[in-house]
């Protein structure tokens, strides 16, 4: 068989484009999504934390029920799917393109629950497909996350940078992102329809089996601490390039440079673990994270291009993250929970988690130092605390994930 053939055949691209519309409704949006409707709608920082902690603690029943679900869809797999697209494109819409119809605070937290769930469901079973997938396919995990991550990779780049892009252009850039992503949902369900008619055949494994096994449990506490600084310091990036650099325009193309770094990393990182092995290489691209984050810590106004650097490095290390922890969890799971969807569940609610850790905590202490989204001039002491809640806390993090790794023997996987 050619490999042109062999490339329709896998339909790898589908993967492709389909990661590409999670991540894009995933991290970018806890980006832009507090800023915004702080300063668009005055919605206090405070508030917006409120309500990811309380979608957080619903999440924490939701994903296992998601992945409980998901197991059990058989031959309606593509409906719901198509379903579970359909709400995550209204919420977008309704999140960024419409005006709140009442309280706004009240708004966000109705919008972004039907986007996160809809994104949660989305996610469980486009991960779940992909462990049985990657049975079918010459390369397996590792080849499948390859194309699966690049995708998402690509995804956050264009999410990322599309509002910035946007703004001076037309009158509502964050409207316009919001219908074009609906655009885009409806291609990458198209694309992935035939997949999921491809049943997944094994019986469904129950929670509780899948929390017992010790590397499933290590790889999901590993994830939760490893993921936690990207998610601190995107919750952190608009508001540190905005009022510590004091750099305001240059957030798309910084985050754009720092996500493309990834998605550029990503296929040096997976050719690494193939050939030295996931340990190694994971460790290594957690030590020039913390590198890198820590070189911040020396920055002020005006460095915005020594900045850029540390986007370069401290994005090419998310490569890594992105591509080896799904292929690491993938593998642990289709020997232990072939059908994947209550571990992708759980690895669903792992990473949400981060995200919200990082706007619960992080944002009331921010605005408890006297920060004011928004604002041309902020306290010192605010200054001096988003620094160190952007660089300083991902280090510390960094470092446990750094332990909890060097003890974790990944022979089994």
């Amino acid at each position: 068989m050619s490999a042109s053939v062999t490339w329709r055949g896998d339909r790898l691209p589908a993967y492709t484009l389909f990661g590409a519309i999670l991540a894009a409704a995933g991290l970018p949006i806890y980006i832009y999504a507090p800023p915004f409707y702080a300063e668009t709608y005055g919605v206090s920082l405070t508030g917006i934390a409120a309500v990811l902690f309380w979608l957080r603690l619903f999440d924490a029943v939701q994903d296992p029920a998601l992945g409980w679900l998901s197991e059990r869809l058989g031959n309606s797999r593509s409906l719901a799917v198509t379903i579970g697209s359909a709400i995550l494109a209204v919420s977008m819409i309704g999140l960024f393109a419409v005006e709140p119809p009442f309280w706004p605070l009240a708004w966000f937290a109705l919008t972004i629950t039907g986007l996160f769930s809809a994104f949660s469901f989305l996610n469980i079973n486009f991960y779940a497909q992909g462990v049985n997938k990657s049975e079918r396919i010459s390369g397996g995990h590792i080849r499948l996350a390859g194309w699966r991550e690049a995708g998402a990779l690509i995804g956050v780049c264009i999410a990322a940078v599309a509002p910035t892009l946007l703004m001076g252009q037309v009158e509502q850039p964050f409207a316009v992102f919001a219908f074009g992503f609906a655009v885009v949902v409806a291609f990458a369900v198209l694309a992935m329809a035939p997949e999921w008619s491809a049943r997944i055949e094994a019986e469904a494994t129950p929670i509780s089996a899948i929390l017992k096994d010790w590397l499933a449990r290590r790889l999901l506490i590993l994830a939760l601490i490893n993921a936690t600084p990207l998610a601190v310091s995107s919750t952190m990036f608009i508001f540190y390039v905005e009022s510590r650099l004091e750099a305001p325009g240059w957030e798309g193309p910084l985050l754009v440079l720092f996500f493309l770094a990834g998605a550029c990393a990503a296929p040096f990182w997976s050719k690494a673990a193939g050939r030295f092995g996931f340990k190694p290489v994971l460790l290594s691209a957690m030590v020039t994270a913390i590198i890198a984050f820590a070189f911040t810590l020396l920055l002020g106004p005006g460095d915005q291009m020594w900045f850029a650097i540390v986007c370069v490095f401290s994005g090419a290390t998310i490569g890594a993250d992105l591509v080896l922890m799904p292929a690491l969890f993938s593998k642990r799971m289709a020997t232990i929970s072939p059908n994947g969807g209550q571990g992708f569940g759980l690895w669903s609610l792992t990473s949400k988690f981060t995200l919200a850790f990082a706007a619960i905590v992080l944002l009331p202490l921010l605005e408890a130092s006297g920060f004011e989204a928004g604002s041309a001039t902020q306290p010192p002491e605010a200054l001096e605390l988003l620094t160190i809640l952007y660089a300083l806390v991902p280090c510390a993090l960094k470092l446990g994930a750094i332990a909890i790794l060097a003890r974790t023997d990944l022979k089994e996987v």
